[in-house]
């Protein structure tokens, strides 16, 4: 009898699904790494679409960028983003990252890039309007750290397929981030970069496509997944 394999070999595993599935998701959509910045605060519980009214109000300001966001009134930048919600606490969080970098990396992502892992995640998450989520998604995607990023997608994936058991909040996302470290470990280190950002991503297409408030699993390519979770249910 084959051994039954362990929640993170098989979420190796679904990832090789999807992207058999979906091809190459090329994350993050933006031109900069700032914007990466941008849009990862913007995001926060909203839907892209208004992340993207938001990005091109900046840009129609000329304000998509790290010089624009460092001269304009916090009042401007509430107005401007007011498409993605949540206005009059992203703008000052946005003004704060920009504080930051200004006073502690003079101005540089390129300085604050080259910072180690674990002492730039502490920094951003004492940030205001800095959760996990955000932190490791400015991480992976604006700096190319080699950070897994989980959200409410993974999360539905996770539960559903019996990955984990009732991951939530902050205990909770770190044990998705832990497991999708754990599924790419006998990966070589040079490529976790990329294949964080495309399982992260990857997980998103599916989740919108099968893995909503309520599961859609017809035609989903982690179908086969499930048979193997319930074919050792029957076994146990």
């Amino acid at each position: 009898m084959k051994a039954k394999p362990t929640p993170a070999q098989r979420l190796r595993q679904m990832h090789d699904l999807l992207a058999q599935a979906y091809g190459p998701q090329n994350w993050w959509p933006a031109e900069t790494s700032f914007e990466v910045i941008l849009g990862a605060y913007l995001t926060q519980n909203t839907a892209w679409k208004a992340v993207e009214r938001s990005l091109a109000n900046l840009q129609a300001a000329g304000a998509l960028n790290l010089e624009g966001i460092r001269a304009i009134s916090v009042e401007e930048l509430q107005t401007l983003i007011r498409p993605s919600g949540f206005h009059s606490r992203k703008a000052p969080a946005l003004k704060a990252f920009v504080r930051m970098l200004d006073s502690e990396f003079a101005g540089s992502l390129d300085l604050l890039a080259a910072a180690p892992t674990a002492v730039l995640r502490h920094r951003l998450l004492a940030l205001p309007g800095v959760g996990p989520e955000t932190a490791d998604a400015i991480l992976l995607y604006a700096l190319n750290h080699p950070v897994p990023v989980a959200d409410e997608y993974l999360r539905r994936i996770a539960l559903r397929h019996r990955l984990l058991t009732a991951p939530a909040g902050r205990k909770g996302y770190e044990s998705l981030v832990e497991l999708t470290r754990n599924a790419f470990a006998t990966d070589p280190v040079s490529n976790r970069t990329r294949l964080f950002n495309e399982v992260h991503a990857l997980t998103v297409a599916v989740g919108k496509a099968h893995c909503g408030r309520t599961a859609e699993c017809a035609g989903c390519p982690l179908a086969a997944d499930l048979q193997l979770v319930r074919a050792f249910s029957e076994i146990v």
